[in-house]
């Protein structure tokens, strides 16, 4: 569905001059589940901006765009930001890569410059630790001398730290569900005069079980704030969470957001469960780039990490057990390029912001479509072009097939070359060539309380793998 984009009309009374009629349009997602009669999808082409420039911003934060290079703004940041800093709410969705956190920054960065006090005035909830320390990270670029530093509430980082940054007046603060609650019930914060509350990626945040904790913690918050909702997609299931939220919002929707990005290349591999770790290594070593791959499991993820390594690929990876140090370690060696490849559960699917990631490998076959589009969604930013490969099992062929259709898009299958001379793994241990059957003797068990058996027994045939070590078991 096309929805138009028009200028004000020369009949409407507010002051002002405006662009010339003129029509632009952007793709809009059918979302049966919203309450579409409150959330108005027609805007005007005039709220439009085409560089950061235009913008009415204080000159401290303009010349720190300038100075980071923020000049012209993505589809999503000049349809959100105008009426974003007008003090309305707003939920956006589009595709990931689309800059959708320099979206809700920038106006909330311009309300604090423009208000006094050292209490917190924003509250931005992600759904883990590495996407909060994303936000931090580019609210620091822009912040400058400007804003004092803002206080990142997450699990596994030092808590008194935290504690410091609130108490130096932190007047943003970026957190997870968790520890924030955390801290509320200790008393160690204070939201009730909180002008602006950002939900980043507030399906996945909501999807993972947070929807208790973030009523909670909306509970404590002004009903006089404004809210702003941006996500990669609005789950059905959810949608009616956000209706309780949102006042009157603004409702943008970029592009498909059930599709992965036209950028992205989707290939796939059918391959037998113990060959997947040769062929990660070949796929990961046919690509020059840096390669992110996505392992369904903690345990699995340290089993790919290791082969690699062994391979003398530069690898690090991310999991649910690995301390917030390690994990902020393993990532900055994969943006800073120290490590070619990293691996990692979902917990990353959401937090990384690489734009220079080659491929993405689903060594897994995801659970859900979602997870799919946002895994996919980790590489062909900026404008580049990536690959999004997925290995799939023959017992998983049906569920492969579904995702296609739940895509609906047709997604390459590669040929593996050579597939019988990849190396296959026997109970955690690499084989060269696949296991042969053998066939060995075994005398039969003896037989408690009879009468021996004088006749000679024939010795009972088993069949096992090579290398398998054969046991008796007593009866």
């Amino acid at each position: 569905m096309q929805v138009p984009f028009r200028s004000r009309s020369e009949s409407e009374s507010s002051p002002g001059s405006y662009a010339p009629f003129v029509f632009a349009t952007f793709p809009i997602e059918q979302t049966d589940h919203v309450n579409t009669s409150r959330l108005p999808i027609q805007k005007r082409a005039d709220r439009f901006f085409m560089q950061f420039s235009e913008l009415k911003l204080t000159s401290s934060l303009q010349q720190q765009l300038t100075r980071n290079q923020f000049i012209t703004p993505t589809p999503v940041q000049a349809a959100a930001i105008p009426p974003a800093m007008e003090g309305k709410d707003v939920l956006a969705t589009a595709e990931t890569g689309t800059g959708k956190t320099l979206a809700f920054l920038l106006p909330a960065m311009e309300r604090l410059l423009a208000s006094a006090g050292k209490h917190p005035a924003v509250l931005i909830l992600t759904p883990t630790r590495e996407l909060a320390l994303q936000v931090e990270k580019q609210y620091a670029q822009l912040a400058g001398k400007s804003l004092p530093r803002a206080a990142s509430l997450i699990g596994g980082a030092s808590e008194n730290n935290q504690i410091r940054d609130l108490q130096a007046g932190a007047r943003l603060i970026v957190a997870t569900p968790g520890r924030l609650e955390d801290f509320l019930e200790r008393r160690l914060l204070d939201l009730r005069r909180i002008d602006v509350l950002v939900l980043d990626e507030a399906d996945r945040m909501l999807d993972m079980g947070f929807i208790p904790a973030v009523r909670r913690i909306v509970a404590k918050l002004p009903k006089q704030r404004q809210t702003l909702c941006f996500s990669a997609t609005i789950d059905p299931a959810v949608a009616h969470l956000l209706d309780e939220i949102l006042r009157n919002p603004v409702r943008l929707s970029f592009g498909s957001t059930q599709q992965a990005s036209s950028n992205v290349r989707l290939l796939a591999y059918e391959v037998d469960p113990d060959q997947k770790a040769a062929l990660i290594h070949r796929v990961v070593s046919e690509e020059q780039g840096q390669s992110l791959i996505f392992v369904g499991t903690k345990r699995r993820t340290e089993h790919v990490a290791k082969r690699l390594s062994k391979a003398g690929v530069p690898v690090a990876m991310i999991h649910g057990d690995r301390s917030q140090s390690q994990r902020n370690r393993a990532l900055e060696d994969f943006q800073r390029g120290k490590a070619r490849v990293l691996v990692a559960t979902d917990v990353a699917s959401r937090g990384i912001h690489v734009d220079n990631i080659a491929q993405v490998i689903n060594y897994d076959l995801p659970k859900m479509t979602e997870d799919f589009i946002h895994r996919a969604g980790r590489t062909g930013r900026a404008g580049n072009t990536g690959i999004a490969a997925t290995f799939y099992t023959p017992i998983e062929r049906r569920d492969f097939l579904r995702f296609e259709r739940a895509l609906n898009r047709k997604i390459e299958r590669v040929l593996i070359e050579g597939a019988s001379d990849l190396d296959r793994e026997e109970r955690g241990h690499m084989v060269t060539s696949a296991p042969t059957l053998k066939i060995a003797n075994v005398a039969p068990a003896k037989q408690q309380g009879k009468k021996k058996n004088t006749s000679s027994a024939p010795p009972q045939q088993r069949i096992y793998l090579e290398g398998e070590r054969l046991q008796r078991y007593a009866n």
